[in-house]
């Protein structure tokens, strides 16, 4: 092998690698909080204790567990479910307050308080506009098109000539 290949091979993977690794310095990254790692386990061990319950019901379905042994074990399940949904709410408004607390801090009282009359006219401003835009329906499916549309959203047909 040639030096001028091995230079060149070098220089690719060093390459590649500020490529991958770039995120990484302009901060991209973001720290996960002691927070936010509980509720993930939380959440994880939501879904362990859901699919026990379920391995359950289907083996006392199949007749692999006593009649006498099953509501006990269900109970003890559920339990478990409610507790780690409790849990898992109190964080989750932990959470929304903190978010909700970092969003108004920087809004002045005007862009805080938007009156519902505004809201509505705004909504039904959107809508007004979303109705006329609609141009029929796709001759293949039949499902609703934007006058804009060239091709069916839903099935691809070709709406316009090209």
């Amino acid at each position: 092998m040639d030096i001028a290949a091995i230079i060149l091979t070098f220089a690719l993977f060093i390459l590649v690698g500020w490529y991958l690794y770039s995120p990484y310095l302009r901060g991209y990254g973001r720290r996960v909080s002691h927070e936010e790692h509980e509720l993930s386990a939380l959440m994880a061990e939501q879904d362990r204790v859901l699919s026990s319950l379920q391995e359950l019901d289907f083996d006392y379905k199949l007749g692999k567990i006593p009649e006498q042994d099953y509501p006990a074990q269900r109970n003890t399940l559920l339990q478990k479910g409610a507790d780690l949904l409790r849990k898992i709410d109190a964080l989750n408004e932990t959470f929304a307050l903190q978010n909700r607390d970092a969003k108004t801090a920087g809004k002045s009282l005007t862009e805080k308080a938007i009156s519902d009359d505004t809201l509505e006219s705004m909504i039904a401003a959107r809508r007004k506009s979303r109705k006329g835009s609609f141009d029929g329906f796709c001759p293949k499916c039949g499902k609703p098109v934007l006058a804009s549309d060239r091709f069916c959203p839903s099935c691809g047909k070709a709406l316009k000539s090209v």
